[in-house]
């Protein structure tokens, strides 16, 4: 049965207010909370290792899958390995995530490795929220791994955001993009204290005529670390872009390395990154309308990572 704190969390990271429609999966505590599938999704647990795969049939159209993974024990590491296969032609969205209640004074955490195949001509959205709440002295972590495989004519969009309450986060992805397949990642964090974020993405751009474009915008405060790294490969006719955009605040430290390599004639690749603090003319602005400057500041932000 799930409480009110997992309800909440729920309602967080996966916008679920009790049961969705459609196929879904929780995970609560390390073990299955509710399961349902559809006649076009089939969510299985995996037999060599803890998991599920979620196989979605060709053709199958404006399903939404949710998969959310929540924790309000104190001391528990959870470790998952989630499989998509996704049947050629299908468009559908898929709602993940994880959220962590933590009023312990022991270490929680929660690990995703994540493996799409996205079939030919297929679209997918993958909307990933990562949340951490409650006032102990133990940390919340999260180490999410998604391995995408596009094939001819697919598309994948991401949509990760970090929300807030994370200790520490290493986020790895790692792509791959065939035949006029497009892979596009739109990345949010926001760390504070003594938190440090991660990410660490990887495009093989092997397709003719294939894309990336991959977007980061976070804001990092107090004393909080932030390292943003990306390597767009071009190995064929392709284009590919990526970018990386930093508010800075207080004593925080934030790093941006993004790496382009053109290994054809015909790649065609952009980096941009730029960091930097909140102009004081934009706080000037917003407080001659009757704002605080501490409300000022959070209104820039909410803008930023919109």
């Amino acid at each position: 049965m799930i409480n009110e704190t997992e309800k909440e969390l729920l309602k967080i990271i996966a916008d679920m207010e009790g049961i969705p429609n459609g196929a879904y999966n929780i995970r609560s505590n390390g073990k299955l909370e509710d399961r349902r599938s559809t006649p076009s999704v089939e969510i299985k647990n995996k037999t060599d290792k803890p998991g599920i795969d979620i196989i979605i049939k060709s053709g199958t159209k404006g399903e939404t899958v949710h998969i959310p993974v929540i924790i309000d024990e104190s001391g528990l590491n959870d470790l998952v390995y989630n499989d998509f296969i996704i049947g050629d032609n299908a468009d559908v969205t898929i709602m993940a995530g994880c959220g962590i209640h933590n009023c312990g004074d022991s270490e929680s955490g929660h690990d995703g490795i994540h493996t799409f195949f996205v079939g030919k001509n297929a679209k997918v959205k993958y909307i990933e929220r990562h949340y951490g709440s409650g006032d102990g002295s133990g940390k919340k972590n999260m180490n999410p791994t998604t391995v995408v495989n596009i094939a001819e004519g697919g598309y994948m969009e991401m949509e990760t955001t970090q929300i807030k309450g994370i200790d520490s986060t290493h986020r790895v992805t790692k792509a791959a993009v065939a035949d006029n397949a497009t892979l596009v990642i739109k990345e949010k964090i926001m760390t504070n204290l003594n938190q440090r974020a991660t990410t660490d993405f990887s495009v093989d751009l092997n397709g003719e005529k294939s894309g990336a474009n991959v977007i980061s915008r976070s804001v990092a405060k107090d004393n909080s670390f932030q390292s943003f790294k990306s390597n767009i490969n071009g190995n064929n006719l392709c284009s590919g872009h990526t970018e990386c955009d930093a508010i800075i605040m207080d004593n925080a430290k934030v790093e941006a390395i993004p790496e382009i390599c053109a290994n054809h004639i015909d790649a065609s690749l952009i980096h941009e990154a730029a960091i930097g603090k909140i102009a004081g003319e934009q706080l000037i602005k917003l407080m001659t309308l009757g704002l605080t400057e501490q409300e000022a500041e959070q209104e820039i932000i909410n803008g930023f990572l919109k």
